[in-house]
């Protein structure tokens, strides 16, 4: 079971952890199309995570069934939503990386962080710290440095890797508070997954071509982001922001971006100017303002 309390800085170190593991798992993510279509990778991989998580949710359901707090149909629709939100920003990203850089697709990912603040606003009437604002533009600052990126060189990739950017907001909005109405980080996380694979399985299997062939040559890249990114990475994101903000959550993975840069820099030969270092130091920074400036002098939200 999820503990029922855990300190800021433990959640936050998980948030950190899964951004580090999302950001690797850009390159298995371009990689990975060479055999397979976006929706079928992005199908099998789901099923994978689901299954790494399943033991963990068959245990969290059997402890909340014996403290008479068996989750509803409202908390199925939930989960059903929360797995559609992820189906959908998820595919938006693995279709935009066949025409944009790694690099790229982390920098336009990250255009979720000044939106999870601002929905959280407009609909749920949550006033963030101050320190939210300055550090959400300097993210996106720091990314615009470390990617170089511009309006000219805009490629149909980038514009659907920049689409994700409200699906993934609200997903980072809602998921805590999910996961605390149901009482379960394991249970939502399988499940979410569930919803995610069986949407594009279903859609991948009526739309794109699929062969033994393909899988094959996609089957290292499927392992890795199935297993690591999917049912390690966004499971921590679910354990990590039942106890954290999701305008502070969204800052924290949006580090993601400095991971992908540097994988991306590794693996595919992206390169990291003075520019690009310049935009890591930034985000870097506005992850520790965030984070340090209301340990020293808390306000109301």
């Amino acid at each position: 079971m999820t503990p029922l309390t855990m300190s800021r800085l433990k959640a936050n170190a998980l948030l950190l952890l899964a951004a580090l593991i999302w950001g690797s798992a850009f390159v298995g993510q371009a990689l990975g199309m060479a055999g397979v279509g976006p929706l079928t990778f992005t199908g099998v991989r789901f099923v994978l995570g689901a299954l790494v998580v399943a033991p963990l949710a068959w245990r969290e359901f059997q402890a909340l069934a014996a403290a008479g707090q068996r989750p509803g149909r409202a908390h199925a629709q939930w989960i059903a939503l929360l797995g559609g939100l992820l189906c959908t920003g998820v595919v938006m990203q693995q279709v935009g990386l066949i025409t944009t850089t790694v690099t790229n697709a982390g920098f336009l990912t990250a255009l979720y962080v000044p939106l999870v603040p601002l929905l959280a606003w407009v609909f749920q009437r949550q006033l963030p710290h101050w320190s939210i604002w300055p550090a959400a533009a300097g993210c996106l600052a720091g990314t615009w440095l470390l990617t170089g990126a511009s309006l000219a060189t805009l490629t149909p990739g980038d514009l659907w890797v920049l689409a994700s950017a409200l699906p993934w907001a609200v997903h980072v909005l809602l998921v805590g508070q999910v996961a605390n109405r149901l009482r379960g980080a394991y249970l939502l996380a399988c499940g979410q997954f569930a919803v995610c694979a069986v949407i594009a399985l279903v859609l991948g299997i009526a739309i794109e071509p699929i062969s033994a062939e393909g899988l094959r040559s996609a089957a290292g890249a499927i392992a890795y982001t199935g297993i690591l990114s999917v049912g390690v990475g966004f499971t921590l994101q679910v354990v990590g922001q039942r106890h954290a903000h999701p305008a502070d959550a969204a800052i924290i993975l949006s580090s993601e971006t400095v991971f992908a840069a540097l994988f991306g820099a590794w693996f595919m030969g992206d390169r990291l100017g003075a520019s690009g270092l310049a935009g890591c130091a930034l985000i870097l920074g506005c992850i520790l303002l965030v984070q340090m400036l209301p340990m020293l002098k808390p306000s109301a939200r």
